[in-house]
């Protein structure tokens, strides 16, 4: 899956402004899959997203759907690393339910951060679908997230030992 030079262009001019940022480039201090960052995974998400909605022209939202790609997993904090930490047992339950909770966690972050539209709202609350089972995708643009974000989690999870993820 491999964007055009041109699709990628696209692709950074509607997210130039988030990948700056340094909320955003802090989710480069979490490992999300393997040896893959929480932001690589949110790139490897957005580009297959990209390739998705262009090689199926299904005629999404590109800005929503680039922006939601790349805020999906906006949480903020290493899910692997909860015995490393002294929290409450509160706290420690979430991070035994972090399936469940880091899309909602992800959405309250990037809300506080950004001005989002209800298509990205919908998108970051709803990537976990079917886990999530009462915050399904309510838009196109939610599917194609939720899909890549599968997708990409598999070869992520596969390819543990790369640096970069092979799908994209």
């Amino acid at each position: 899956m491999i964007l055009s030079e041109t699709e990628h262009s696209c692709l950074r001019g509607i997210l130039q402004a988030y990948e700056k940022d340094p909320r955003v480039l802090e989710m480069d201090n979490y490992i999300q899959h393997g040896s893959v960052t929480t932001y690589q995974h949110c790139w490897n998400v957005a580009r297959v997203s990209f390739w998705i909605n262009r090689r199926f022209h299904l005629g999404a939202d590109e800005t929503a759907l680039a922006v939601g790609a790349l805020l999906h997993d906006f949480y903020l904090y290493d899910w692997h690393c909860a015995g490393r930490f002294q929290l409450c047992s509160g706290l420690r339950s979430i991070f035994k339910m972090h399936g469940f909770i880091h899309p909602l966690l992800a959405r309250e972050n990037a809300e506080r951060c950004f001005s989002l539209s209800p298509k990205v709202r919908n998108i970051i609350r709803s990537h976990m679908w079917p886990l999530t089972l009462l915050h399904a995708p309510r838009c196109r643009e939610a599917v194609i997230v939720c899909i890549a974000d599968k997708y990409c989690a598999v070869l992520e999870a596969l390819y543990r030992n790369h640096q970069k993820a092979i799908c994209v």
